[in-house]
């Protein structure tokens, strides 16, 4: 007994080690980034490279906000993310309420031929979806952000596989009490399926957020351009007897991160248990 209770003991201090080496090798690209942000040019450049910055300064800052429209990109990518977010969260978990709970001719092979779609690279599909924007005269637009994209194939997936075990019990007696299909999908389903939701929605916000070849293709005015496209052209962006954007870059890149932290934060508890129940559902 007290074998196995030392055995348990060192197993669960060798893990948590481990765990913290893997949150220190994560964490120190981070830490250096912020640093970076409140550095001078040749700190950043200095070797062997340092964490703490010896003279804190916030001219990387004032560059930014001066030189280059951040705001406007920031606002851009913010607008866009929220938008993308809420109507892949209203799509996908009607279609994987309807995947879950109805059965309809052909919803199996319907269902199969929307995971193959998944297998498919997204680089193979660009240049006829570029087209079909233009042709809609959505490019250069917040629609070919959002619209493209709001019923992503592994959302719906997601969604099927967390509203299965959910009982249908509680949609027969929905029906007895004369609710509609719609109002059972959002007074009974939706709240059951928040911490799906909210994995969902954490994935579509990062992914929105982080885009950066899709946006590329189609955003050519530089008010309407998103965060990763906005920061790709301060790096080549030097004026005479100006210094490299570098600096910028990170304060740049520090401020980016906040809202996916916030947004990771926020819902963390539900995220992970959308996540696990969705992965071991039948």
């Amino acid at each position: 007994m007290v074998q196995s209770t030392t055995r348990r003991r060192f197993e669960t201090l060798l893990l948590n080690l481990v765990v913290a080496i893997g949150g220190i090798i994560v964490a120190i690209p981070l830490i250096w980034m912020i640093s970076s942000s409140l550095k001078p040019l040749n700190e950043i450049y200095a070797f062997p490279p340092t964490l703490i910055p010896q003279t804190l300064t916030t001219k990387n800052y004032e560059r930014l906000l001066t030189d280059w429209p951040f705001w406007n990109w920031y606002g851009n990518s913010l607008v866009i993310a929220i938008l993308a977010t809420l109507t892949v969260l209203f799509f996908t978990s009607l279609a994987g309420f309807g995947f879950a709970k109805y059965r309809f001719k052909g919803s199996g092979a319907l269902f199969i031929i929307l995971l193959a779609s998944t297998m498919i690279p997204f680089q193979l599909i660009l240049v006829p979806l570029y087209i079909v924007m233009s042709k809609l005269s959505w490019s250069n637009s917040y629609m070919s952000l959002i619209i493209p994209f709001m019923a992503p194939a592994l959302g719906i997936f997601l969604m099927r596989q967390f509203m299965m075990s959910i009982p249908s019990e509680l949609i027969e007696a929905a029906r007895i009490d004369g609710a509609s299909e719609f109002a059972i999908y959002w007074r009974v389903m939706l709240p059951l399926a928040r911490p799906a939701l909210a994995a969902q929605a954490v994935l579509t916000f990062i992914g929105s957020w982080n885009s950066f070849l899709w946006p590329l293709s189609v955003l050519h005015n530089r008010d309407f351009m998103t965060l990763p496209v906005g920061m790709s052209t301060m790096i080549g962006s030097v004026s005479a007897g100006s210094e490299p954007a570098i600096g910028a870059t990170m304060a740049a890149a520090t401020l980016v991160s906040i809202p996916v932290i916030l947004v990771f934060i926020s819902v963390q508890k539900q995220y992970v248990a959308g996540l696990t129940a969705a992965a071991v559902k039948e």
